[in-house]
């Protein structure tokens, strides 16, 4: 009899099993993200061949795929659970992967690590290593903890709850595409002492921005969607003027332009969050503990409040 209910409770969540097995898929949705999936594995076999500014360019390309997927999937009321898992597997490898490799394989062609390495090379090397590891992990943690939390309307992606991780590689590639076709040429004409510093600071900059940015995705700071806050329907004035500053900043300087864009959305929310959870509170704080002892002395000393 044991037996019997035994069987019978494996062929019934069997039979559920079943039930939940995938049958239908949204196609056009569903290639532009495996297209983003690509582009991330095209950069990092790029980057594993030095062309560092490919590399950048293939990650930009696959944040455009992954802007796109979500956009078709709503447009087309075909949002589903196997896309929202599909587009997380894909930017784990565009977004998480590829910028930490990429970043990795800068540092060992700038420095050259070998066997015959020293103490300093030694944890330099494995101080760039961490950093690619936890940028990685955070990526991943960003990731899960988007799907749990994400709602399917279109009503509740109007901001981001942590830097999100397209945001977060853009300002690697953004660093990288500047070294390598800014400071790089520059270099190779003439060796100036500021381009040398320039270039030399980026390089160094990579592994803590890197962290930096690995700590703002897991964090709880809030970064606006700028697509559906400032681009979509009717906005005020001021708005195309910033987008009309941008276009020019773009065809005037590209490289120049993604950092900006990119290394200033990653650092408006943090300041923003900084103003208002540090010093805002403080100064309300102090206020507080002002208006607290006016009271004490006044009710101490009546004749004083009165003069007052």
């Amino acid at each position: 009899m044991a037996r019997l209910k035994t069987e019978a409770a494996k062929e019934s969540l069997l039979q559920r099993v079943r039930k939940q097995r995938l049958k239908y898929v949204t196609i056009l949705p569903s290639l532009v993200t495996i297209l983003n999936g690509v582009c991330g594995f095209a950069a990092i076999i790029l980057a594993s061949k030095n062309a560092f500014a490919m590399a950048g360019y293939m990650i930009l390309l696959a944040m455009i795929a992954d802007m796109l997927d979500g956009r078709l999937a709503r447009m087309s009321q075909s949002t589903s659970s196997f896309g929202g898992q599909l587009d997380s597997l894909c930017d784990i490898v565009s977004f998480g992967v590829a910028p930490a490799f990429l970043m990795l394989r800068i540092l060992e062609y700038k420095f050259g690590f070998d066997e015959s390495n020293s103490p300093i090379e030694n944890f330099l090397q494995r101080f760039i290593w961490l950093a690619a590891a936890a940028y990685a992990s955070c990526a991943a943690i960003r990731l899960a903890r988007f799907n749990v939390e994400n709602e399917e309307d279109e009503s509740a992606h109007m901001s981001f709850i942590g830097l999100p991780t397209p945001a977060a590689a853009g300002v690697i590639v953004s660093l990288v595409i500047l070294h390598q076709e800014i400071i790089l040429p520059e270099l190779s004409t003439r060796s100036t002492r500021v381009y040398l510093l320039c270039g030399d600071a980026i390089v160094y900059a990579l592994p803590f921005s890197l962290l930096a940015v690995a700590v703002l995705m897991v964090s709880r700071i809030r970064y606006p969607h700028i697509l559906n806050q400032y681009l979509k329907g009717k906005k005020p004035f001021a708005h195309l003027m910033r987008a009309l500053l941008f276009l020019a900043l773009i065809i005037w300087s590209r490289q120049a332009a993604l950092v900006l864009i990119f290394c200033g959305f990653a650092a408006s929310g943090f300041f923003k969050w900084f103003y208002y959870k540090v010093l805002k509170r403080g100064t309300f704080a102090l206020l507080a503990e002002q208006t607290t002892h006016t009271t004490i002395d006044a009710a101490k000393n009546p004749h004083a409040a009165d003069s007052i």
